[in-house]
């Protein structure tokens, strides 16, 4: 079984909630905020803004006295206006196989699950949620069955990052030696569904003197919000991924309902007008894999038949199993023969290796702390 250790926190009942958090700020925002508060004068905002911006995101201070560089009057003004607080991270738990997973308090009632894991990319990858709950229902999902309670606000969605880094020591930010190197959009919520914040959180996480990780590995992932995927390529230019799962009207309306509103031909067309899409810069598909259901090699032909043209890479994932679902995952010899036919059609289909599983850290397995299973049912699922 994984660790969990308890770190909930009694300090943060007592921060001072009328002081404003500039740590997910943009830096026109923060610049606007000092001047505002009347902490620097108008000429001297972007100056200040651009060295609290590198203490904030390349250091990752959460004190304004650590600025050493700020003069000690300024340090004492900006701590008497505003903080640099980090949200509360209510359980931390840690998987056999190095994954960890962050249940973190954006807000009395508001929690989401945030997920490191370690030697995918270039180093590891963080998988952050964009909001509380989901609306879409897809049916393999656990996700899923946890009502929408709200979207994240930008620096709600920066917070996961900053406290992953807090955890995995990365302050200040490496260049080569990281161990957080991509960032995914594959968490609670559809990302599109709250694109202006994921936008602006994607400018803080991408900026080059902050946390500084590169566009081209940041990934978005999506049920397929077709009128938004545009303006997410021309906002952010991300890495597209499409939780695609189906080949075909029918059965996608059943496991992700959302194909009733923009059905696969609508999808696909979207798809292809991405901005920026090339062999450089091919989009993701994922596809589950359930058993029975559309694992059979009828199923890879034909969604061969339906990527043809589009620059794409194929990443199966085995069904990862919840208390109350009605799937199970397809038989391991089921996937590989499902892998082959891409890989003799000229496309790339690694099969994800499931991580995290024993701390309900999987694809498709996140949900908040109130709507979690009892820890018994947890063990019980993770010895199964």
């Amino acid at each position: 079984m994984g660790v969990t250790l308890d770190l909930s926190r009694a300090q943060a009942a007592s921060a001072q909630p009328a002081l404003r958090n500039l740590t997910g700020l943009s830096r026109a925002e923060l610049a606007q905020a000092l001047v505002e508060a009347e902490v620097v004068r108008p000429d001297k905002a972007r100056m200040r803004a651009s060295q609290l911006w590198r203490w904030m995101h390349h250091y990752g201070v959460t004190e304004f006295s650590a600025m050493t560089d700020v003069a000690k009057e300024t340090r004492a003004a900006l701590a008497e206006k505003f903080t640099l607080v980090r949200p509360e991270v209510v359980e931390r738990q840690v998987s056999r196989d190095g994954t960890r997973k962050w249940l973190i308090r954006m807000a009395p009632g508001v929690e989401v699950e945030t997920v490191y894991i370690p030697d995918v990319g270039r180093a590891g990858a963080l998988c952050v949620s964009s909001q509380v709950g989901c609306t879409l229902n897809c049916t393999f999902c656990h996700t899923g069955t946890q009502a929408l309670v709200r979207n994240l606000t930008a620096a709600e969605i920066v917070a996961q990052v900053q406290v992953a880094r807090d955890d995995l020591g990365e302050w200040p930010s490496p260049k080569e030696d990281r161990r957080l190197s991509n960032i995914v959009f594959m968490g609670m919520g559809e990302p599109l569904y709250n694109l202006d914040n994921v936008a602006a959180a994607i400018d803080v996480i991408a900026d080059h003197e902050g946390i500084a990780i590169s566009r081209r590995r940041i990934t978005v992932s999506t049920s397929g919000v077709v009128p938004e995927l545009g303006p997410l390529g021309v906002k952010t230019q991300a890495m597209l991924a499409i939780s695609l799962h189906a080949t075909n009207d029918e059965l996608r309306d059943k496991l992700v309902p959302l194909n009733k509103k923009y059905p696969i031909e609508e999808l696909m067309a979207a798809i292809r007008a991405y901005p920026g899409l090339s062999n450089a810069k091919r989009v993701t598909f994922e596809y589950v894999m359930l058993k029975g259901v559309n694992d059979s090699p009828a199923e890879a032909k034909a969604l061969i038949k339906l990527l043809k043209g589009v620059p794409a890479k194929i990443n199966l994932i085995p069904f990862n199993k919840w208390p109350g679902s009605d799937y199970e995952c397809s038989d391991w010899k089921t996937i590989e023969a499902f892998a082959a036919v891409l890989n003799r059609a000229g496309y790339a289909s690694p099969i994800r290796t499931p991580r995290g599983r024993d701390i309900l850290a999987a694809c498709g397995q996140l949900k908040s702390e109130s709507e979690k299973m009892r820890a018994s049912e947890r063990r019980r699922l993770a010895a199964e």
